[in-house]
């Protein structure tokens, strides 16, 4: 039976070489990558049947690159393997398109499950996220909403305002993304517009707390 194709990415070397010992009996890890950008140029290229992904890298956080994987690549499977115990996560995890969510605290334990379970059209998630995710499920479908991803914010603002609060310059911003120098001004102005935010500072910390990075 042929091995299912896996491509992995994380910012950490050593858990890179970890998931790989892990996976690589019963997958073929046809490489790893350690920022969202990276993520999405080498799915595109290697189109791989399952893709393994943290929520926090930079350049493109895990969430974002799940959004477009979803676009360019969608046979390819996600499963999201992340420190992030959140509901709130794993809620907006499965809404960018990932088929699992597990913690990568129990990863020995579940992930050859969660890879299985995936590869064979269903979801996972790790149990110990199961109430609270189908409690943050009934609060929005109620109306209720949590301290999500700001989606008023365009993919592209998004985009550009991870950079800012990693503290790459305009110039490094516009290069990364392949747009002008006054393109990134612009989208920077309209994000402090939108947000009410007049420092870069400021942008950092909304950054952060709102988990678009996790510097």
């Amino acid at each position: 039976m042929k091995r299912p194709r896996v491509l992995m990415a994380d910012d950490h070397s050593l858990i890179l070489a970890g998931l790989r010992k892990l996976v690589e009996n019963e997958c073929e890890v046809m490489g790893t990558v350690e920022d969202g950008r990276s993520l999405v140029e080498a799915a595109q290229r290697l189109r791989p049947d399952l893709i393994l992904l943290d929520i926090s890298m930079p350049l493109l956080n895990g969430l974002e690159a799940a959004r477009q994987l979803r676009t360019l690549v969608p046979e390819s499977k996600l499963i999201f393997l992340t420190m992030h115990a959140s509901s709130t996560y794993a809620t907006e995890a499965f809404q960018a398109g990932a088929s699992g969510y597990l913690l990568k605290r129990s990863a020995a334990s579940e992930l050859s499950l969660a890879i299985r379970s995936v590869l064979n059209g269903q979801h996972y998630l790790t149990p110990s996220l199961t109430k609270d995710v189908l409690d943050t499920v009934l609060k929005s479908s109620s109306g209720e909403r949590g301290t999500s991803v700001p989606m008023a914010l365009t993919a592209r603002q998004r985009e550009v305002l991870q950079l800012v609060a990693e503290g790459r310059g305009t110039k490094a911003i516009a290069t990364t993304l392949k747009v002008s120098v006054k393109t990134v001004e612009f989208h920077k102005s309209r994000i402090m517009q939108q947000l009410d935010i007049h420092t870069t500072a400021d942008l950092t910390k909304y950054a952060i707390t709102h988990g678009i990075t996790s510097l």
